[in-house]
């Protein structure tokens, strides 16, 4: 490319699709001569699809499928709607995002929520602590050896938090079928 327009050819006569494209091609042949050239296996933010020079891969460690490619999204639901507080295309770790979307909650509403229904990566230790502090209380399986026998009202909140939790993941589903770019 660079000898062509030495040579006095333009880039005015391409599309904005080619254009772009070769933008991406530019910049993938950067990552790839940086990383031969440091003799390096990654490099951030590489480029893994010319159309969609966005998306990152996603190392998730599933059955089956142990990367993903999208955006990962943090999403806080009162009454009915749901708010989308992060999306990214970068990889990063959910549970960080807990507090700042119930502090969110805080502002938005006036009063923390009552509960939290969040993946398992939420519920970490520290998180549990900060909402048990705040008064909130946080679905899902409780730290340690479960207990040897489980009341009525125990297994029906739990089945209530799943459900409500379920309801964010489904959103979360219809997100993935659109293009978000």
């Amino acid at each position: 490319m660079e000898q062509l327009i030495e040579s006095g050819a333009t880039l005015q006569s391409l599309s904005k699709k080619q254009d772009k494209t070769l933008l991406v091609l530019t910049e993938v042949y950067r990552q790839q001569c940086w990383l031969l050239e440091n003799n390096k296996q990654s490099i951030e933010d590489r480029i893994v699809s010319l159309s969609q020079p966005h998306i990152r891969p996603i190392v998730r460690g599933k059955a089956g499928k142990p990367v993903e490619f999208g955006a990962k999204m943090s999403a806080t639901c009162f009454e009915g709607y749901v708010f989308l507080d992060r999306v990214s295309w970068d990889n990063f770790n959910e549970s960080g995002d807990l507090k700042a979307q119930v502090e969110a909650y805080y502002v938005f509403t006036g009063y923390y929520p009552e509960s939290v229904h969040a993946d398992r990566i939420y519920r970490t230790r520290e998180n549990r602590a900060w909402c048990k502090e705040r008064g909130i209380r946080i679905s899902g399986h409780p730290l340690g050896r479960p207990p040897a026998t489980i009341s009525k009202e125990t297994k029906k909140q739990a089945r209530e938090d799943e459900r409500i939790r379920q309801a964010i993941e489904g959103k979360f589903g219809t997100c993935e079928k659109e293009d978000l770019a």
